[in-house]
């Protein structure tokens, strides 16, 4: 490889930055990558190239200008990054410990959130907000296993902000019951992370292919449904356990939240005092 200190697992994200910035020919390249991720990149040189509709060389130059000597280091690099996005609890169970779990989880913790914030690419935090403090757009969030925590704590906030806020629970069957009302005009927002789940990335997939845009919360290895965002919002999972974390990805949905408050400015205050005002008086009934 060549000088390129950044790391292997960051290759779909680097794909996305470079994006706007590309020749045409190349940009196909990387369009073509980032929409069979990872598993396309595994593919000769040839192969990668027909899919695309480019030349083996246009292949060969974006492997270069992504920092490999050649195609083939960008493979290796790709090989070590599916180990780790592929990665189980079990497997992180020997690689967490040794340390005071106070002072290991202060460490890594404020470390996740400092690197997350340090490689969030430039203007996606604030094409969010603007996705999302448009009232007329109706807003959906739905998340994994654990994730929908995060899915659910955004929406509680969007709730109080604006109108028609919606969080999309359940399973596949009740996922087509929120689909048919998705349109053009919405946003949605999914939470995935590695160990991605099937039936979530399909929900982003449906949700685009209707026309909705699709703001994606993600790790630094990128769910397969950044093929399809308008938006991708990756947050670091290093852990002092042998499960994946979320508190960097909180903190980017709290930043989130934060920046609608500024996108909306005044709109949404007349708005928050009408729920305390609700809040208050139903605790009133409740203390009666």
């Amino acid at each position: 490889m060549t000088e390129s200190t950044e790391p292997s697992r960051m290759l779909a994200e680097r794909l996305r930055a470079l994006l706007g910035t590309l020749p045409p020919a190349e940009q196909k390249v990387a369009r073509t990558l980032l929409a069979g991720y990872p598993t396309v990149a595994l593919e000769p040189v040839a192969a990668l190239a027909r899919r695309a509709t480019v030349s083996a060389p246009t292949v060969l130059r974006l492997a270069q200008r992504l920092g490999f000597a050649g195609y083939a280091d960008l493979q290796t690099a790709l090989k070590i990054e599916l180990q780790d996005r592929l990665t189980s609890p079990l497997t992180q169970y020997d690689t967490s410990f040794g340390e005071a779990a106070g002072p290991r989880s202060r460490d890594v913790f404020s470390r996740g959130i400092r690197e997350t914030f340090g490689q969030l690419p430039d203007g996606e935090l604030e094409r969010a907000a603007a996705l999302l403090a448009d009232g007329r757009r109706p807003a959906w969030t739905i998340g994994g296993y654990f994730s929908t925590l995060l899915a659910r704590y955004l929406v509680m906030h969007l709730r109080q902000l604006r109108p028609r806020a919606t969080y999309v629970s359940g399973g596949v069957h009740e996922h087509a019951e929120y689909l048919i009302d998705i349109r053009r005009s919405d946003t949605v927002v999914v939470f995935d992370y590695r160990r991605y789940q099937s039936d979530i990335v399909r929900f982003a997939e449906q949700a685009a292919a209707r026309g909705a845009k699709v703001v994606l919360f993600t790790d630094p290895w990128l769910s397969p449904a950044a093929a399809v965002a308008d938006v991708v919002l990756p947050a670091t999972v290093t852990t002092p356990s042998p499960f994946d974390a979320l508190t960097p990805a909180m903190a980017l949905v709290e930043a989130l939240v934060a920046a609608i408050v500024d996108e909306m400015g005044e709109v949404p205050r007349e708005r928050v005092s009408e729920f305390d005002q609700l809040l208050t008086a139903d605790r009133e009934v409740r203390e009666y």
